[in-house]
């Protein structure tokens, strides 16, 4: 299978040299060429360049050939934190929100993640699967390539697990590369709420041996908040996974300053996500680590909290990833356009740095920058044409709009 895209009003993203990310003022910087042709073979980017120096086709058997004139073709945003997996909704609580309450006291009388575990354990393994390829297809079809799911709504072994092999499943059947992660400490099972130490026990003795000889996770993520769990524990569990094969993750600071960025760095964390509360003692361990600092725009919104210090962050000279944390409690959107908007309007992010943070950045949070996130030869033909827009910059200025027209992963054709 051979496509090739030509008459590109701009192709963005483009690197001649592969990057693993993008830092600091570096991210303000966005390659791109006017009017330039792209060429795909099999699931591989094999070429592109201007148009002017296009040397034509010389073998036409079995290709696709795709006028994009006055359209934006970029790579594919990878969204490296979502729980996708999930049975149900919570628009009820969304409701008990405008009407007063916090996160935390919808949480405390059985609300928030304890709800989707009760929903989730009561439902099949096929029917989690069927509702979550249809939240795949409508990410697909918004211009994602990649996407990391968590398991944590099931805060039993067996419903954990069933979460797990349903990700598997999803792999097998969805052509987005996915990733799973192991996230028994999202919260602490309602029947445990006195002994939290008892399922710390069980997320290490029990459920962490089954999910390594299966191998159902890539990563493992705790959940570090007051509340919930502490930055020691949240070492400790990361710790434990990590023998088990599973890169650490961190949702850290998101309803407060409690350590999870500081665990995460220790550890080795590939991410720590969240960031609403992060302080400079927090910049200042990031600096040097091997950890990505990831904002979840989505969440801040739909909760009304805090805005992450993204630009502080960037002007210290650290890389920043965007997700969308694709939930039914706090972020029910995986539309990463709608992402870009809220980073460039709220976080005062440029549209080159919302970009790349949530291409060759969020692609390093889950370890596949050196195949996915840029324009580059021999990079994962993972990209999307938009519409007949006036610049990239258009994408987050439309928010709300959707200005994806044709996408392609793997070399095909989707939509």
């Amino acid at each position: 299978m051979k496509i090739l895209i030509k008459n590109i009003k701009q192709l963005v993203g483009i690197e001649e040299e592969a990057r693993l990310k993008v830092s600091g003022a570096d991210m303000k910087k966005l390659e791109c060429i006017e009017q330039a042709w792209l060429a795909i073979e099999d699931d591989k980017i094999v070429g592109f360049g201007k148009m002017d120096d296009w040397e034509g086709i010389s073998d036409w058997k079995g290709l696709t050939v795709i006028d994009a004139s006055d359209k934006i073709v970029m790579p594919c945003y990878c969204d490296s934190h979502t729980h996708i997996v999930y049975a149900g909704s919570r628009e009820g609580e969304f409701v008990d929100r405008i009407n007063g309450l916090t996160y935390e006291q919808i949480f405390e009388r059985g609300g928030g993640i304890l709800n989707s575990a009760k929903k989730l354990q009561d439902a099949t393994e096929e029917e989690l699967v069927e509702s979550a390829l249809k939240r795949l297809d409508e990410i697909m079809k918004q211009g994602t390539g990649a996407v990391e799911i968590k398991s944590g709504y099931g805060l039993s072994t067996e419903a954990e697990l069933k979460m797990l092999r349903v990700i598997r499943k999803l792999k097998e059947r969805s052509p987005l590369t996915i990733k799973a992660t192991f996230l028994g400490a999202h919260a602490v099972p309602a029947e445990l709420k006195n002994d939290k130490r008892k399922y710390i026990d069980i997320i290490i003795n029990e459920m962490m041996p089954q999910i390594g000889s299966e191998q159902l996770a890539d990563y493992c993520d705790v959940f570090c908040e007051q509340n919930y769990f502490s930055k020691e524990e949240t070492i400790e569990i990361l710790i434990a996974g990590k023998k088990y094969g599973m890169t650490p993750k961190v949702h850290a600071e998101q309803l407060s300053n409690s350590g999870g960025v500081l665990a995460g760095v220790e550890v080795g964390a590939i991410s720590v996500d969240h960031l609403e509360y992060v302080g400079d003692t927090e910049i200042e361990a990031l600096k040097g680590s091997v950890t990505m600092p990831t904002v979840l725009p989505g969440a801040a919104f739909f909760l009304s909290l805090p805005f992450p210090p993204a630009r502080k962050m960037m002007d210290a000279g650290l890389p920043v990833a965007i997700a969308s944390d694709y939930n039914p409690g706090s972020s029910p959107s995986g539309n990463m356009n709608l992402m870009l908007s809220i980073c460039c309007v709220q976080y005062r992010m440029t549209p080159e740095e919302a970009i790349n943070a949530a291409t060759i950045n969020s692609a390093y949070a889950m370890d596949l920058s050196k195949t996915h996130g840029s324009i580059a030869v021999g990079k994962q033909a993972n990209v999307f044409i938009t519409t007949e827009i006036p610049s990239y910059a258009f994408i987050p200025y439309s928010f709300g709009s959707n200005l994806v027209e044709t996408v392609i992963i793997n070399g095909k054709v989707i939509s």
